[in-house]
């Protein structure tokens, strides 16, 4: 029975679910730091004095599709990345480590990657050549297959629906965060936080603030109540900024947790954009991330990627 329930899909899922969003609780040095590139300057009172609501925020939230237009919208472009990963051990003691710095080249709609610089450390392969940790092969998937494909019009939003792959699903995790994902065990209705049976579990919190230096924004925070008991939620926290001036979401944060007798994770993951010329693009991602799931090796994991001097 418990095979049943963890067919290779459901385990790609779940465990792809450590690399996308937004646990981080690693003690290691290297780990990224997670933390939004936000000042907070003052906090808002009454929202409605701003002609706002809370239910404007979530509305823009659960309806946004920023997320992936800017991760399409980066292959129109010429940047330079870094890519920086780390494992750990049982007891958090760092055991690999990859790093690559990638100049990304777009002549025409074609695109050309070349290694600026790139190395390998520790224990990161298994003996057939496959990365150790699915943790890993799943940012391979994600971000290097992006960073060498072209672009493409015709890229659409994630498949929704319980026919949805599981890359569907890791997607829609990733830059719709907040709507229910069918077909993950135990958890797909945790997933959907503003949905009625799921908001009794919240609050929220706003305040002003302001984001590289310079631009105007409102953070919206929704976090766990403190009387609300862990298995009741998945996440813990999810933290959007919006610029003032346009209502376009920058940057997202989120913090999951969650544990019963199949499986264990506790990851944290930030996304931030910026913007350039007319778009906004794919500035920061960082993550933290435990992750153990039963008759399956624990993997821990952090990674930072930037990106940067589009052009």
């Amino acid at each position: 029975m418990v095979h049943s329930l963890w067919s290779m899909d459901y385990k790609k899922v779940l465990l792809a679910f450590s690399l996308s969003l937004y646990a981080f609780g690693l003690k290691a040095q290297q780990n990224p730091d997670t933390t939004l590139s936000i000042v907070i300057d003052t906090a808002i009172v009454n929202i409605r004095s701003h002609k706002l609501t809370e239910q404007d925020f979530i509305d823009a939230v659960v309806a946004d599709t920023g997320f992936y237009k800017a991760f399409r919208d980066m292959k129109r472009y010429s940047f330079i990345a870094e890519n920086h990963i780390f494992t750990y051990d049982k007891k958090n003691k760092p055991e690999g480590e990859i790093y690559r710095k990638v100049r990304r080249t777009i002549t025409g709609n074609k695109a050309k990657v070349e290694y600026l610089e790139k190395y390998d450390k520790g224990k990161l392969y298994k003996k057939n050549g496959k990365y150790d940790l699915y943790t890993v092969e799943m940012f391979d998937y994600i971000f290097n297959n992006a960073y060498k494909s072209d672009f493409s019009e015709r890229e659409s939003l994630p498949a929704e629906g319980k026919n949805a792959s599981y890359k569907d699903k890791l997607k829609t995790l990733i830059f719709q965060p907040g709507r229910k994902i069918t077909g993950i065990p135990f958890l797909s209705k945790k997933t959907e936080i503003f949905g009625k049976d799921m908001r009794q579990y919240y609050l929220y919190e706003f305040a002003r603030g302001t984001y590289l230096d310079s631009i105007p924004v409102y953070r919206f925070k929704v976090i766990r109540k403190p009387s609300t008991a862990e298995g009741d939620v998945m996440i813990n926290e999810l933290t959007t900024i919006f610029d003032v001036r346009d209502f376009k979401i920058l940057g997202r944060y989120v913090d999951m947790k969650y544990h019963n007798m199949l499986f264990d994770f506790d990851v944290k993951m930030n996304i931030e954009l910026v913007p350039f010329r007319d778009k906004l693009l794919p500035a920061k991602i960082s993550y933290q991330g435990n992750w153990d799931v039963l008759l399956h090796k624990e993997e821990k994991a952090s990674f930072l990627i930037t990106q940067k001097e589009y052009q």
